[in-house]
């Protein structure tokens, strides 16, 4: 080990209780934890990574799409494949069903500026479902459900149970699949 020249400091050890006669400041740092449920798929911002198996990614991605408005009810296994695709690739390719041809079909109205594309929102509310379901897992949120709408909201317990907001989501509905 190198002597440290007077007045340089030492490099920074998070496991260091600091210098002698100086109670050693506890840094409140919480990384969150990522979500994971398989190694199928990964979404990535900023720091976080969440993985997904394929059946969980799926049905984020199906119930996506139905919070959107672009889809009406349950999908079958060949319209799930394609909408999947969508959300992964960006685009279908080879359309396995009438869903991929309907996207190929309706494309210009559903691709646009990249925060306002279908695809952008599909991968947006499938990260967004992982992370409410993670910060839950943390304990940082709650669910209640509210009786008056017949939904459920997320609260946060270290704010007084305060609700929080989530941006509105815009709605495909003018272009709908509808198969």
């Amino acid at each position: 080990m190198h002597d440290r020249p007077a007045g340089r400091k030492s490099t920074y050890d998070h496991d260091d209780p600091g210098p002698e006669g100086f109670p050693a400041l506890a840094m409140r740092t919480s990384r969150r934890g990522n979500y994971d449920s398989g190694e199928d798929f990964v979404l990535e911002y900023g720091d976080l990574r969440f993985t997904f198996n394929e059946h969980d990614f799926a049905e984020r991605c199906e119930q996506a799409a139905l919070k959107l408005g672009f889809v009406g009810g349950r999908l079958g296994e060949e319209e799930l494949e394609d909408l999947v695709n969508l959300a992964v690739n960006g685009e279908i390719f080879d359309p396995a069903s009438a869903l991929g041809e309907h996207v190929n079909e309706c494309w210009t109205d559903l691709v646009g500026p990249a925060e306002r594309s279908l695809v952008h929102w599909l991968r947006r509310l499938v990260f967004r479902g992982a992370w409410l379901d993670q910060r839950v897992t943390e304990g940082e949120l709650q669910i209640a459900f509210l009786p008056e709408t017949g939904g459920f909201a997320y609260l946060q317990p270290d704010r007084r149970d305060e609700p929080i907001t989530l941006a509105p989501e815009p709605s495909w509905r003018s272009v709908a699949y509808r198969g």
